[in-house]
């Protein structure tokens, strides 16, 4: 088949989840002889110029092409996706799937133009913080709809999901989650040269920073605690530097608290491979690609007790309760304070995440999707 993919940003950048998702679906699926096509946006990398990767025209054997984009907060989006939508309705393919419900505003281009269109909804991102009561909820509200109407297909991450699409517009979904791969153990040599780090030594948050992933409450609980360990919290703004200053306000005075900014490579695997503990205190996710991630390095993980995660980490794992500050502090200590409590987590999780979500299980239900009738 020839394949479009839109909706990401760039790839190979890795600036989100989605970034990964899009690259690890269209690689496989190149390996597997099918054609794909990711469409990225041009401009920079959302964390800033220094983060930047080469501009590629093929990569992992995928073809990558560069629409026009209005770098600007609030356009970005809009002009890249209704440009790769153009192309893409316009282009020889057989199928164009769509990535996020922003993007899904125009997925009535490629449709019209007989084109078989899928959309994977990553999370109901209308609802997240930093969009509420601006223009860009409505617009990305206003894509799902427009997905709910034209998409031939929708795909979910989470059971809630799809329990939404089904009361709300009377759409059934498929629920097909991200997958993880098999990592390799880093020993902490870039972390201990950077950060003083050492296996062990640190709580670890990985994501992008914005106010529905919970930073705010795991500041607030861990300043409460007496503990030698620190607390990384690794990640790139995404349009949300008033969120990082209130972070760097919450964690004042407290030398524990460490900032990395944004984290790709053997950086970040160092700090998956090292932390004592992993620690997801979302209010909103779609399906967490962090903590596939973090639990496939053999983590012992803390997380909030939504749906999200919780399908996810099942018995595995610990979970608090979301928003409870409170019950989140009573929770890191009881992890600091029971190290074989955590050791036996981590003796559990990565064959347990690493079996259940598999890759190419994920892409051939999306190839089987991709050619229903």
């Amino acid at each position: 088949m020839r394949i479009a993919m839109l909706g990401h940003k760039r790839i190979p950048s890795h600036e989100g989840g989605i970034e990964v998702v899009v690259e690890e679906l269209a690689a496989r699926m190149v390996e597997k002889g099918h054609q794909v096509t990711c469409f990225n946006r041009t401009g920079q990398h959302v964390s800033g110029k220094e983060y930047e990767v080469q501009k590629l025209d093929e990569y992992r054997g995928i073809r990558i092409r560069h629409v026009p984009t209005l770098d600007k907060k609030g356009l970005a989006a809009v002009t890249s996706s209704f440009f790769a939508s153009l192309a893409a309705a316009l282009g020889p393919y057989d199928v164009v799937h769509v990535h996020a419900e922003g993007p899904a505003a125009f997925c009535w281009l490629p449709r019209l133009f007989g084109k078989r269109v899928v959309l994977t909804v990553h999370g109901l991102d209308w609802a997240r913080d930093k969009w509420k009561g601006s223009f860009g909820s409505w617009y990305i509200h206003f894509g799902e709809k427009v997905g709910a109407r034209f998409a031939h297909e929708i795909i979910v991450l989470n059971h809630s999901n799809q329990t939404y699409f089904r009361d709300t517009y009377h759409r059934e979904t498929h629920y097909i989650p991200n997958g993880v791969n098999r990592p390799a153990y880093a020993p902490p040599e870039l972390i201990r040269e950077r950060f003083g780090l050492e296996y062990g030594s640190y709580l670890l948050f990985l994501g992008r920073l914005v106010p529905e992933k919970g930073c705010h409450h795991l500041c607030e609980a861990f300043r409460r605690l007496k503990t030698d360990k620190k607390l990384v919290i690794a990640g790139g703004v995404s349009d949300s530097g008033d969120y990082m200053n209130t972070l760097k306000a919450l964690a004042a005075g407290d030398d524990r608290i460490l900032f990395t900014d944004f984290v790709d490579g053997a950086l970040r695997d160092e700090l998956y491979s090292n932390a004592y503990l992993f620690v997801l205190p979302s209010d909103l996710e779609g399906m967490p690609l962090s903590l596939l991630e973090a639990m496939s390095y053999g983590n012992c993980v803390l997380v909030s007790d939504i749906e999200e995660c919780t399908n996810v980490v099942h018995d595995r794992g610990i979970t608090f309760r979301q928003g409870d500050v409170n019950d989140l502090e009573a929770k890191l200590r009881y992890a600091i304070e029971h190290p074989n409590a955590v050791r036996m987590f981590k003796r559990l999780s990565s064959d347990y995440i690493c079996d259940r979500f598999q890759w190419d299980k994920v892409v051939d239900a999306t190839l089987k999707l991709y050619q229903t009738p």
